[in-house]
This record gives C-alpha cells, sequence and structure tokens, in this order.
C-alpha cells in the first residue's frame, strides 16, 4: 500500500485537470448553457484574414449581422437560442460558400469552421437537453439576420457574412 498516497495524488490531479478549460479556452454562458471554446483561436484566424475578406465584400452599404435590433439587447434567456442558430447559420450556410484562390486564407476559414462545428455540436447538446429555449425575440432577430443573408448573391452574402464575424465574437464577448 506504499504506492496508495502517491496514485490518489495523481488521481486526483487528473480530475481536477480535467474540470479546467484547456489553455485559450474561456467559458460562455448563454443563458443555462455553459460552452467552452477558444476566443482566442478564433480571433487570431480571423485578424489574419479579415482585411483580405472585407476587400472582397462588393457591398459595404448593407450588414447582414448589424441591421438595427439583430444582435443588440438579446435577453439573457435567448442569448443560447440565438447562438445556436448563430452557429448553425455560419457552419451551414456561411463556410459552405467561402473559398477563395488564395490557400492561406482558405486555410484559416476551414481552422475557423471547425471551431465554429466544435461549438455548434456543444450548442446541439444543449438545445437537445431543452435547456436552451427560444422565444419569439430570439426567433424574430435570426429570421432578421436570415433576410439580410439571402436578400444578397450566395457568395456575396457568405464574404459579407464572414466579415462580420468580429460583429459575432464582440456581442459573445459582451455577453459573458
Amino acid at each position: 500500500m506504499k504506492g496508495s498516497p502517491l496514485f490518489l495524488c495523481l488521481f486526483s490531479m487528473s480530475c481536477w485537470l480535467n474540470l479546467i478549460p484547456t489553455a485559450g479556452n474561456k467559458i460562455f454562458h448563454f443563458g443555462p448553457c455553459r460552452i467552452s471554446m477558444s476566443m482566442t483561436e478564433i480571433r487570431s484566424g480571423f485578424t489574419a484574414i479579415k482585411a483580405n475578406i472585407q476587400a472582397r465584400d462588393p457591398i459595404r452599404t448593407l450588414s447582414i449581422l448589424s441591421h438595427p435590433h439583430s444582435l443588440h439587447k438579446v435577453k439573457s434567456s435567448d442569448r443560447c437560442c440565438i447562438t445556436h442558430h448563430l452557429f448553425n447559420f455560419y457552419v451551414d450556410k456561411v463556410f459552405k460558400h467561402c473559398k477563395t484562390e488564395d490557400s492561406y486564407v482558405n486555410r484559416k476559414i476551414s481552422s475557423i469552421a471547425n471551431s465554429f462545428l466544435s461549438v455548434k455540436r456543444k450548442l446541439e447538446q444543449c438545445h437537445k437537453q431543452n435547456k436552451c429555449m427560444c422565444g419569439q425575440e430570439s426567433a424574430d432577430k435570426f429570421k432578421q439576420i436570415l433576410a439580410n443573408y439571402e436578400g444578397l448573391n450566395v457568395i456575396a452574402a457568405a464574404i459579407k457574412s464572414l466579415g462580420e464575424l468580429d460583429i459575432l465574437l464582440n456581442w459573445m464577448e459582451k455577453s459573458r
């Protein structure tokens, strides 16, 4: 039984480490849902391609995410729902249509998309557990975002949405 205290110490340490988010991860509270994600990784990938993507945006007078009331003043209880919709939107619509002739930009887009896919899966788990309730306000806000997106050509809308990713990231960090 000489090794038991050492084993117990190592076991306790490994359990404790599993409770701590990995380096660079932050815990976000979207209503009752707690999601761990690496905002640093997403931001650095986006920052590396932001100027390139925004230069490809042919329509500067319209915004998909900044339309009045799209993400402003979302109730705490609706944050999970709207975030769930937005991550589905980015994974299912935006990233699928954001291809450039620049392989570096494409790799960064792919990396961001993979991070979004991971968070999307976590949000889906929360949604399936009925922790992520959708009120009328969040449905209306998301319908407005979809209407803004669908009012444009698919490629232009995807590029514009990707170029506005900092709006979504800033909103998420403010709602922490």
